[in-house]
């Protein structure tokens, strides 16, 4: 007796039925399949996991994409476990007592398509680890793997949370947007988008941060900081990985400041400037200035401007001052 590999026995009654009663007959082949199957239901709860453990939702997320994207893992698993799998199977038929033909080692060369797409699915995502994860801006820099040490003097700015990363920019954006005539959260929002809130600033060599917040290189006219570092930068709306010169700041401070520097001395962003109270205007200006290579990039920043995660850390900033406020002596009224 044998039994179909196909993905029915896993994804319909009619399949599960059929497996049923193979297993009543204890049949090895059903024994074998059943173990199988809940090998694959074991790999698609790993890439469900695996999927989850993210900061938030990416901004090209929709519930049709999610609905592909589970499509996509139920077949991912049904692939992985037609090969050699994770040996899980195997287990489980000796346990109850089946006999379990050994598997063949899998090759690269005969690896089905399904696992080749997720091999560099994976590799792509090693490659590009970030939080939520950092979308790539004007250039999207590859963020650090791990924390920069902490350098002799003045302690870094906590951006260990985007609300902590907000908190930390937000004076440096009040000034700067009054300079602009922006609102702050635009400046904020397009900070954040640059290097996935705070967590990838570009580093020097020796781990020090850059301090550099709008992904600004460094020109040959350039005579401050530099650092080196690989970025990703789009060509005719192609993500491309290479490597480019940027700017160095010793705070954040000096990285807004040099901002508005930048886009009040280059002629080419005259218009946005002109538009600096309109926000969207704004920054659609600026992509088409040549600010950003990201085809996208005007639109992610307004989802950021628009996003729960800003909005509610700018409040929270306003309630605190507003209740420091109140706490000056001269606002108690008088009894």
């Amino acid at each position: 007796m044998t039994v179909s590999a196909d993905a029915s026995v896993y994804t319909d009654l009619q399949g599960l039925a059929r497996l049923r009663e193979q297993a009543q007959q204890k049949s090895p082949a059903a024994m074998r399949e059943a173990a199988r199957q809940f090998e694959a239901l074991f790999v698609q709860m790993m890439l469900k996991s695996m999927r989850e453990a993210k900061l938030g939702d990416g901004l090209a997320d929709t519930d049709q994409s999610a609905m592909y994207q589970e499509m996509y893992d139920k077949q991912l698993s049904l692939e992985i476990t037609r090969q050699r799998g994770l040996g899980l199977a195997e287990m489980i038929v000796k346990q109850i007592g089946g006999n379990s033909a050994p598997a063949a080692q899998p090759t690269t060369s005969g690896m089905s398509p399904a696992l080749q797409a997720l091999r560099t699915q994976l590799s792509t995502m090693n490659a590009l680890s970030s939080s939520e994860p950092s979308l790539p801006g004007k250039v999207g820099t590859l963020p650090a793997l791990v924390s920069p040490p902490v350098s002799s003097g003045s302690a870094p700015p906590d951006v260990s949370t985007p609300q902590a990363f907000v908190q930390s920019v937000w004076p440096h954006a009040q000034q700067a947007a009054r300079d602009l005539g922006v609102k702050p959260e635009v400046l904020v929002a397009q900070a954040a988008l640059e290097t996935g809130w705070g967590r990838s600033v570009m580093q020097h060599p020796d781990g020090r941060s850059s301090n550099n917040l709008f992904g600004i290189k460094a020109s040959p006219a350039w005579d401050g900081q530099q650092v080196s570092v690989p970025t990703l930068e789009y060509a005719n709306g192609i993500p491309i990985r290479t490597r480019a010169t940027f700017r160095a700041y010793g705070s954040f401070a000096d990285s807004f400041s040099d901002y508005v520097d930048f886009l009040k001395s280059n002629p080419r962003y005259r218009e946005a400037l002109a538009q600096a109270g309109n926000p969207n205007a704004f920054t659609t200006a600026l992509q088409q200035a040549g600010y950003a290579t990201d085809p996208s990039y005007a639109r992610k920043i307004h989802a950021i401007v628009n996003g729960d995660t800003l909005q509610d850390a700018v409040t929270q900033i306003k309630q605190q001052a507003d209740i420091a406020q109140l706490k000056q002596p001269g606002n108690w009224p008088l009894t």
